[in-house]
């Protein structure tokens, strides 16, 4: 055997490869790419962890799922708190909020946008001050608010200081901007009033801007921790996220990491549900319609 032969190559050359790579995807894809995966590393932690028959072992830090995953702790979370309890709660609070959200930024926009009355454009600029204001400023004037109307460890409480939305005024009003004038002049000829243009003529023309806004308003309430924490102190009326703080104290005391990433996909899991299934309409509701 010639001592000058060189080993054979088994696997391809590195750098031919990592070529091949960039040729495809370009410099801004592949940073993309790197900072989804960061993104998605505690993510796809809780998945792994949650799917483990032992959260105590070494392996517990390591993102690759146990084969074949065990369900120990989902059915440990399910018997240890009141879920239907706290989804009913959560849903109500969320979508509660939501229906008279809708109802108020649509006439709030409407009288904004086509109101012809003195002081119109300096009361909107004074609407909009709202969104400059951090939400832990108006905590204690709106909990003095709420006791005075007796509405103190309610649902009804909780759900009252979000009924109006600056933000979601302003996004429908400029919607309504947006709406040729023409659509409604042509409506109150044809002999229509007020809530038949509203609701056969200017909503449907700006219904991505209110399926936008219903996604961001479900998304922030559905997460919301500090005001439910503080306005209720019945267990039987509190959300998912105060539920979840509550049992994810008692599972940490014992180090039950499993148990705690279980009962937090739990909470997540109908947000990623919701957008799995509507993915597209969530992506073009944030995108430009041009009104024909």
């Amino acid at each position: 055997m010639n001592g000058d032969a060189r080993p054979v190559r088994v696997f391809p050359p590195i750098r031919p490869v990592v070529g091949s790579l960039l040729e495809q995807f370009s410099w801004p894809v592949l940073l993309c790419l790197c900072l989804a995966v960061l993104w998605l590393s505690p993510f796809l932690w809780m998945i792994a962890a949650a799917l483990r028959s032992d959260s105590s072992g070494a392996d517990i830090a390591s993102i690759i799922p146990q084969i074949p995953p065990s369900f120990r702790y989902f059915l440990a979370a399910f018997s240890s708190a009141d879920w239907k309890m706290l989804y009913l709660n959560t849903l109500i609070f969320t979508f509660g909020t939501l229906a008279v959200q809708l109802v108020t930024i649509t006439t709030a926009g409407y009288a904004f946008a086509f109101g012809n009355f003195r002081g119109r454009e300096v009361l909107f600029q004074i609407f909009l001050i709202q969104l400059m204001l951090v939400p832990v400023v108006l905590m204690v004037p709106n909990m003095i608010t709420l006791k005075s109307f007796n509405l103190l460890d309610t649902l009804t409480g909780v759900m009252a200081p979000y009924f109006a939305s600056a933000f979601g005024v302003f996004l429908v009003r400029q919607a309504f901007k947006g709406v040729p004038k023409e659509m409604e002049e042509a409506a109150l000829v044809e002999g229509a009033n007020f809530l038949q243009i509203l609701l056969h003529i200017l909503i449907p023309a700006i219904w991505p801007v209110l399926l936008a806004f219903a996604i961001i308003s479900v998304t922030y309430h559905w997460n919301e921790y500090l005001w439910p924490l503080m306005v209720l102190s019945n267990p039987d009326k509190q959300v998912l996220t105060v539920g979840l703080v509550s049992f994810a104290m008692g599972a940490e005391a014992g180090a039950e990491w499993g148990l705690i990433a279980a009962g937090t996909l739990l909470v997540c899991l109908p947000l990623m549900v919701a957008f799995i299934f509507f993915q597209k309409k969530f992506v073009g509701s944030f995108g430009f319609t041009e009104l024909k």
